[in-house]
């Protein structure tokens, strides 16, 4: 489910918005394992740290709200460090992006607590 949003809004709003700003450095297409790596990671991480105490706790409401913070941090970092060292990066891409991480990780650490609690019941 993660990585499905997240290529829609990479596709649709992301793509458009960072070649505007980056231009040729762009890749025509993103490099997948480097890609899938990182997917791979984050989500499990996103379940060890975030969906699984949640979930004993039957607490959706708090895998939102960690999720999102865990979302802001991981977008985040790689949004101010690309500022903080890149000329073409802008405050835009910085914003946009942090905030996407955020909604998308709250959005999908929530979902797939309830779906879980539902599955168990």
């Amino acid at each position: 489910m993660f990585l499905v949003i997240d290529a829609v809004m990479l596709t649709l709003v992301m793509k458009p918005l960072f070649t505007r700003h980056l231009g040729d450095a762009m890749r025509d297409s993103p490099m997948l394992a480097p890609a899938g790596l990182f997917y791979l990671a984050y989500v499990a991480g996103l379940v060890f740290l975030v969906s699984n105490p949640a979930l004993r706790d039957a607490a959706p409401g708090r895998a939102a709200l960690h999720g999102a913070i865990i979302g802001a941090m991981a977008y985040g970092t790689y949004e101010f460090t690309s500022m903080s060292i890149m000329k073409a990066w802008s405050w835009q891409m910085v914003t946009a992006d942090t905030l996407w991480g955020a909604v998308l990780t709250g959005f999908c650490a929530w979902a797939g607590v309830v779906v879980m609690l539902r599955l168990q019941s």
